[in-house]
């Protein structure tokens, strides 16, 4: 564990918030995804720090150390932002380079698009920017059926009890079950079988993942109990409120300077083709600084490839700093 990371607590927009921070300098903040929290970017606190930046990695909104509101409607994307962009003034800041993997990059480009007058670099790890557009869960139905894991999830308390029942069993099953093997393949749960049953306990841990990795998020993890991963399946469950509620937004571009990061093997690009995300990155981030496609990467992507992911950081804020 890296001994220079400090960690203490912020109330904004209505939250209290963990937060991971090392160094000094420009802000950066690192958003994580599901189901993970500030410990997914254990990997490039101390070099961004060393670079000269003061990084800081919040647990979001429902995740591990940080508070969770009990209402599934408090967890939209304008929700999430409002954190960020609330976070940037609570750390005395008047801007920052928002970074963000899985669930992390649709807040970090949303608060981009909506608010680019407190970020000025934006990064996205796995997931590009998406346009806001009518009912994306009908489409997922349509393309991969009742089982798909964002359907699954829609059902309070289904996937909770589930997950909850054996933290760092759930916790290793996920990140192990989703590994660099070929094709991607989308997470679809067959008819009259769990969650879990689609990704069985693995005989072994990856190169990038240490059973010490896995009682450090197990043991934030565990801190809300019965509820532990409720939080983050609550994002899950505004996925067609935040369409409507961004509606006006339809056709907004994010228009400061932008990176993105993903695997080859990432699960996301069975939902959404390469030649797709590359049209989104196009249209969508005009100021787009680099296009980083890893091999043989999977969908943890600083997890995988810390050493990679860093790099391309470390490149984009120095774009940013001339």
């Amino acid at each position: 564990m890296n001994d220079a990371i400090k960690h203490s607590h912020v109330e904004v927009n209505g939250v209290r918030l963990h937060l991971a921070e090392q160094g000094e300098g420009p802000l950066v903040l690192l958003l994580h995804g599901f189901p993970e929290s500030w410990y997914s970017w254990r990997h490039q606190f101390a070099p961004l720090a060393a670079a000269g930046y003061r990084v800081v990695a919040p647990d979001q909104r429902g995740y591990a150390r940080s508070s969770q509101p009990e209402d599934v409607d408090k967890y939209t994307l304008l929700h999430l932002v409002g954190d960020v962009t609330s976070l940037i003034g609570a750390l005395g800041a008047e801007q920052a380079v928002v970074v963000g993997h899985d669930w992390g990059a649709p807040v970090a480009w949303a608060t981009a698009a909506l608010r680019p007058d407190l970020v000025r670099g934006v990064a996205g790890l796995s997931v590009p920017p998406l346009p806001a557009g009518p009912g994306p869960l009908q489409a997922a139905r349509e393309n991969f059926g009742e089982g798909f894991y964002q359907i699954y999830f829609q059902e309070p308390g289904r996937a909770d009890a589930e997950l909850a029942a054996d933290v760092k069993s759930s916790l290793r099953r996920i990140l192990c079950g989703i590994l660099p093997s070929g094709e991607p393949r989308p997470w679809v749960v067959p008819e009259g079988a769990k969650l879990l049953d689609t990704v069985p306990e693995p005989e072994r841990l990856p190169d990038w993942l240490t059973d010490a990795d896995l009682d450090a998020f197990a043991a934030d993890y565990a801190l809300h109990g019965a509820r532990a991963f409720t939080g983050g399946l609550n994002w899950y469950r505004n996925i067609d409120r935040n369409n409507e509620l961004l509606t006006a937004f339809v056709g907004r571009r994010i228009e400061v300077p932008a990176l993105y990061v993903a695997g080859e093997q990432d699960l996301v690009n069975a939902m959404i083709a390469p030649e797709v995300v590359a049209y989104l990155l196009k249209e969508l981030t005009p100021r787009l600084h680099r296009h980083v496609r890893l091999p043989e990467t999977g969908h943890w992507t600083q997890q995988e490839r810390p050493a990679e992911v860093t790099a391309a950081l470390l490149d984009f804020l120095k774009s940013l700093d001339g």
